[in-house]
């Protein structure tokens, strides 16, 4: 049985004891920073404060995803996937377990190293969604507590391991599908479909798969006006992002290529196109090699917020204005002069 902890919930030293060493820090506390800003172009000013502080909040994890805020609660909620387990953060009550399991469910040892969920967001009825690795769905945490599957196949087959999340004003959810839930990925003998498939489900449940032409989709994001799809490819000999039209029918059209980092992969930064964000203006914010990549409207690439590690996602809190990063075992945060979508 799985464990949502109340918020007033501590998380005990009993469960601490057996992972690694967590640290936290609260808002009247002075925070560690790591990491720089590299600026390429001035415009990344007006986003990024030029006296910006990558400041660490909490680490001690084993691999952190799905950041997102609460904004009935105050609080972030975000993944530590091989705990198999969302934890919650909140300049109040600083670090607490939140939900365990988060994305295996079953009762037999999972073999793989990420059988936790993934990527998070929440509904218009602000009901928790989860890209669930382990149980290979795309879920909804009910007000009983209880998991209800808004999707785990397609055309008869199981998903590989849905990965991260996005909804539109209309309620359609769009989710990616790439391998890494699976203990043998690529290989596994577990895997139905030959593909790695990007997919909208509407409402009323219907699933469709949009494209299957990216070999590793992972981050996905939508445009201020709805009218673009954004997806990372995680993938070291393809490391992309793309930017695919979404038609009147709700098709995709030709991806069209926002920005190329294969060169800084093979070269050695670490971590690979990973989640990402946009804010109100339209500017992307998407993890990669080596830090979080900062892209206009237009797809010029104006920066990087340099953590140094591998990241795996980002997510807006507060107010809008501070983007909270998943940094490997970490989570960071940078305070901006721009605010999210959604704020």
């Amino acid at each position: 049985m799985f464990r949502l902890l109340a918020c007033s919930a501590v998380l005990t030293a009993t469960a601490l004891a057996t992972l690694s060493p967590l640290t936290t820090t609260r808002a009247d506390d002075k925070f560690t920073t790591i990491g720089s800003i590299d600026r390429k172009d001035p415009k990344l000013d007006q986003l990024i404060p030029k006296d910006a502080k990558i400041e660490v909040v909490a680490a001690g994890f084993k691999w952190t995803e799905g950041p997102v805020w609460d904004k009935k609660e105050g609080a972030l909620l975000f993944t530590d996937i091989p705990n198999n387990r969302v934890m919650r953060w909140s300049p109040k009550d600083s670090l607490k377990e939140f939900l365990k399991p988060s994305g295996y469910t079953g009762t037999t040892e999972f073999k793989g190293p990420e059988p936790g969920a993934n990527g998070l967001t929440f509904d218009k009825d602000g009901n928790l969604i989860l890209c669930q690795h382990g149980d290979r769905r795309v879920a909804k945490l009910g007000k009983d507590g209880k998991f209800i599957t808004l999707a785990d196949k397609y055309q008869g087959k199981r998903l590989n391991s849905p990965n991260d999340l996005v909804f539109n004003k209309a309620g359609d959810l769009y989710f990616t599908d790439p391998p890494y839930g699976l203990p043998g990925q690529m290989k596994d003998p577990a895997k139905e479909l030959d593909f790695q498939g990007i997919y909208r489900l509407k409402p009323n449940g219907d699933l469709t798969l949009l494209t299957k032409e990216m070999s590793r989709p992972n981050g996905i994001g939508l445009s201020p006006d709805e009218k673009t799809l954004y997806i990372a490819n995680s993938d070291p000999d393809k490391a992309v992002w793309m930017a695919f039209p979404i038609k009147d029918d709700g098709t995709l059209g030709t991806g069209k290529l926002i920005h190329d980092s294969t060169a800084e992969a093979k070269a050695g930064k670490p971590g690979l196109p990973d989640g990402l964000k946009v804010d109100q203006k339209g500017n992307i914010f998407a993890t990669g090699p080596d830090g979080v990549f900062v892209f206009a409207p237009d797809y010029s690439y104006l920066g990087k917020i340099v953590i140094g590690n591998r990241n795996a996602n980002c997510g807006w809190g507060d107010d809008g204005s501070t983007l909270y990063i998943c940094a490997n075992d970490k989570l960071v945060r940078v305070k901006t002069t721009t605010k999210g979508l959604g704020f």
